[in-house]
């Protein structure tokens, strides 16, 4: 066993303010491999940028030379991690540097937010670990809260089953250099079932920390996703598989006792937060981590995302013995409880506040789902997927209100969640098919999960006349270009996920004008 460190004070100091949540008893005695040596590359997961800022944003690592073993083969030491921002790929001009302490209790992750930087603007960071150095990524600055820019191109992405296909989306997504993805969750899938799977990811559940733990670090072990963190900074929110299929707050869909299904839930919510570029305010206490946040883009965009998992109501009309989701008829009585909600009451609250107060020209929201009326029996009667917004229509009507009233201006939701593309209208009152829309939906494709049957996708578009295009034949991402004139939204569909190579192309494409809610095909 190593000696442990003789620390002056100021030293003490520097590496706790590197310590993410670990108590000053821990940091104090927890050992400091000063000059660490890795029988592997430690940086085998990649970097990553999130949550820019007009001055800063979020960098991520994480030290892991065996990604899969326990521990990602790291010994029990802290490790310092020295990071760079540079305005040049050369790292000849540095912006800001410093040294981050990556530790065990946190899976050796690091999680870094610089200031003092330029806004709107290109950097390059880097991180360096012993005689090791990562691979460097590129993210920007937000502009500044008075600018209006001329342009921001934001991605899309949800659904990675790893086990379905190869990323080929991320590969094309890197390539477009954008300004910002968003990612709208399920970014990993605690379990495999059914046939063509393309690549193994086990059979085991995770449930404990180590887990979950693997789970990540299985799925960052995927170039094209790494490439595509690499390539910009991103925003993530997370659905139910992060978790467990079709949770609802503390409830699973095997209706779990409570206190397990929490225990459950803190850890898939801490390896959440070791491997994502999450700034320091979403570090999570036990089953709770606040996620949903607000990003301004200048006077160009809002980005508000949110969370429909942590705080949501459980589903309507449930199957017998079960929790999550079903397919209900329009006559389950528990679908109209004025009271249930899938963002949680304080949520609803801090949106609503938040749309009011935003001058800016877009505002778009960040969320899980579908939120279009999608009845999915023609003629008479009414077919409902649970899970979704169709399973909280006065919650849906609560927000829709606000759009109608004018809360903000420009309103487009954001959604993924559904294996598929859809792109609707969005009113108060669905049923009145003159009404006029008050917001803009567009809802992304997977990125490799397989989707739902393409006969029961149509069967909602014949039967909604507010929604104007779906289809769930191809895999993909949304790519965003929002000007002040106009948001432009090209549905971008790979040619197969059985094929890493494997083009993409454009599917369609469909713009929001300034002032006109409601997409037009372009």
């Amino acid at each position: 066993m190593r000696p442990k460190p003789a620390w002056n004070r100021r030293e003490l100091l520097r590496a706790l303010a590197g310590l993410p949540l670990a108590g000053p008893a821990a940091a104090a005695s927890a050992a400091m491999l000063a000059t660490p040596s890795f029988p592997q590359d430690p940086f085998s997961l990649g970097v990553a940028s999130g949550y820019p800022r007009p001055d800063g944003m979020v960098l991520w690592t994480r030290l892991a030379p065996e990604p899969l073993a326990p521990a990602g083969g790291m010994p029990p030491e802290s490790v310092p991690v020295r990071w760079e921002v540079a305005r040049d790929q050369s790292f000849r001009q540095l912006a800001a540097a410093g040294t981050a302490y990556a530790t065990l209790d946190w899976a050796h992750a690091v999680h870094v937010e610089p200031y003092g930087l330029a806004p709107d603007r290109e950097y390059w960071y880097r991180f360096h670990a012993g005689d090791a150095t990562s691979p460097p990524g590129r993210t920007r600055t937000a502009p500044a809260a008075d600018a209006l820019a001329d342009r921001l191109r934001i991605g899309v992405g949800s659904c990675q089953h790893y086990a379905y296909g190869w990323y080929t989306a991320y590969r094309h997504a890197a390539a477009d250099q954008l300004d910002l993805f968003l990612h709208l969750g399920d970014y990993i899938y605690e379990a495999s079932r059914g046939t063509g799977v393309v690549r193994s990811q086990g059979v085991q559940e995770p449930v404990p920390l180590e887990d979950y733990r693997r789970h990540y670090a299985l799925y960052k072990s995927d170039p094209d996703l790494r490439a595509a963190h690499a390539s910009c900074p991103w925003l993530l929110v997370w659905d139910d598989h992060e978790v467990d299929n079709d949770y609802a707050g503390s409830r699973s869909q095997d209706d779990d006792t409570p206190a397990w299904f929490l225990a459950r839930r803190a850890a898939a919510y801490r390896a959440y937060y070791e491997h994502m570029p999450l700034p320091r305010g979403m570090v999570p206490f036990g089953p709770h981590m606040r996620i949903h946040t607000r990003l301004g883009l200048g006077r160009l965009a809002t980005l508000h995302m949110l969370d429909n998992r942590q705080y949501r109501s459980p589903q309507p009309c449930p199957k017998p013995g079960r929790a999550g989701s079903n397919f209900i008829s329009g006559d389950c009585s528990e679908r109209l409880n004025p009271d249930a909600t899938l963002l949680g009451a304080r949520q609803e609250r801090w949106l609503a506040a938040g749309l009011r107060g935003s001058g800016a020209r877009w505002s778009l929201l960040g969320q899980q789902t579908l939120m279009a009326h999608a009845d999915g029996r023609e003629g008479d009667g009414e077919l409902f997927f649970s899970d979704g917004w169709d399973g909280y229509p006065a919650a849906r009507k609560r927000l829709l209100d606000l759009f109608a009233e004018g809360a903000c201006a420009n309103p487009v939701v954001l959604g993924g969640d559904v294996h598929s593309f859809w792109v609707a209208d969005l009113k108060p009152n669905f049923a009145d098919t003159r009404a006029p829309a008050v917001a803009s939906e567009f809802v992304g494709t997977s990125i490799s999960s397989p989707p739902p049957p393409e006969h029961r996708i149509q069967a909602v578009v014949r039967e909604n006349p507010h929604i104007h295009y779906a289809t769930g034949e191809h895999r993909g991402y949304l790519r965003l270009t929002l000007t002040p004139a106009r948001l432009t939204a090209d549905l971008r569909a790979v040619a197969s996920v059985r094929e890493r190579d494997a083009t993409c192309d454009t599917l369609a494409s469909f713009v929001v004008e300034d002032g006109r809610p409601g997409p037009v095909a372009a």
